[in-house]
């Protein structure tokens, strides 16, 4: 599993947690910015990490901005992309079992780095329940691919 991540510098210390949480618990993780606390723009993160995703070059992406909220707008863009700003372990689950979110979108800003973890560990390892929502995301993607321009 390739897992990307990315922040703005609302969401870089975050973001700098959860790097070093994820390669304590050896899940491969590539950091692809911002690297410091200066003023960023988010949209330039959130594309690196939904370009990969989308493209396949990446299986999951986490997203960190001040609320999250941004970043979730900007990566829903990309075809194949389900970005989900998730506020607590309910909406992980569910983020995962009923939309198959692909990347994790969180507020460096609203969250604490011990609640993070265990939504991002709550969003890893909960399974895509298939079923009756696989015909949701086939929707969803008939509606991308009609949308298209």
């Amino acid at each position: 599993m390739k897992l990307v991540i990315a922040s703005d510098h609302g969401g870089h210390d975050l973001k700098r947690e959860l790097t070093e949480f994820l390669k304590e618990k050896k899940i491969a993780v590539e950091d692809l910015g911002n690297h410091g606390a200066d003023s960023v723009d988010y949209p330039d993160y959130a594309v690196r990490v939904a370009e990969m995703v989308s493209q396949g070059s990446a299986d999951s992406g986490i997203l960190v901005c001040g609320t999250g909220i941004g970043m979730s707008i900007v990566a829903n863009k990309f075809k194949n992309v389900r970005a989900a700003v998730v506020s607590d372990e309910f909406t992980a689950r569910m983020s995962r079992e009923h939309n198959n979110a692909n990347i994790l979108c969180l507020g460096g800003r609203v969250k604490k780095p011990g609640e993070a973890k265990r939504l991002v560990e709550i969003w890893l390892s909960t399974p895509f329940e298939g079923g009756r929502h696989s015909r949701r995301l086939e929707k969803i993607a008939a509606i991308e691919k009609k949308n298209l321009r």
